[in-house]
């Protein structure tokens, strides 16, 4: 008898995995809103990987650039240090050549001028990344639509043939379920991703927020 069933099962095994489809052949079940879905997601991986190289290279900034500024700046050479500036093409760089420029008027006003470029390049790093949010949360949407449509056409298939077998009910609704799986997915990653890059936009901020507080220490010093 155990000799049996051991049989029984194998054969029962064998048959599930004769009867496996592949991923691919799944979500070309999913129907047409497989899609815009697929769509969705080639859109977050570009977003995501172009907003990625973006901040990565605005955070790249010479260790010894700023103390070359401060440097420069304290020795009263403001046509140095607004060279060194040109010649590095980040946010930082970009904040403190403003300031630079401003020296010589009043340090509030050279203070609103490096705030407004700092927002200027904020917004450059913000740049698509809305895209991200929006398909975080369309994207589960389309997926639901999907099976929702499914399972319409499903019942719909059932009241014309009375074919209501479970097997008949089961075939059409796991297929349908793909596109909310599908959606679901492409939602997480859609808001991890945004949620990583806003994390990285944080650090840059950062820098340059203490670049420009060294920077206005050295206008407060005296010139050497």
């Amino acid at each position: 008898m155990i000799l049996l069933q051991i049989l029984t099962d194998t054969a029962t095994v064998q048959t599930a995995s004769e009867q496996s489809i592949s991923i691919l052949d799944l979500a070309m079940k999913g129907g047409v809103i497989m899609i815009p879905l697929a769509l969705m997601f080639v859109i977050s991986v570009y977003v995501f990987i172009e907003r990625l190289l973006t901040i990565n290279n605005a955070g790249k900034v010479p260790s010894s650039f700023m103390n070359n500024v401060k440097d420069l700046v304290s020795k009263g050479d403001v046509n140095g240090a607004k060279l060194v500036a040109t010649q590095n093409d980040t946010p930082i760089a970009h904040m403190l050549r403003k300031g630079i420029s401003r020296i010589g008027k009043p340090i509030d006003h050279i203070e609103k001028s490096m705030e407004n470029v700092g927002r200027l390049e904020l917004y450059k790093l913000e740049k698509n990344l809305v895209i991200l949010t929006i398909i975080a949360g369309i994207a589960p949407m389309f997926g639901f639509l999907g099976t929702i449509a499914g399972m319409i056409q499903t019942f719909f298939n059932i009241s014309i043939t009375s074919d209501i077998t479970l097997g008949s009910i089961a075939d059409g609704i796991y297929v349908k379920m793909v596109t909310s799986a599908t959606g679901l997915m492409i939602g997480i990653m859609a808001y991890i991703a945004y949620s990583y890059l806003n994390a990285q936009i944080d650090r840059v901020v950062n820098q340059m927020e203490t670049a420009s507080a060294d920077f206005i220490d050295t206008l407060h010093a005296p010139v050497k």
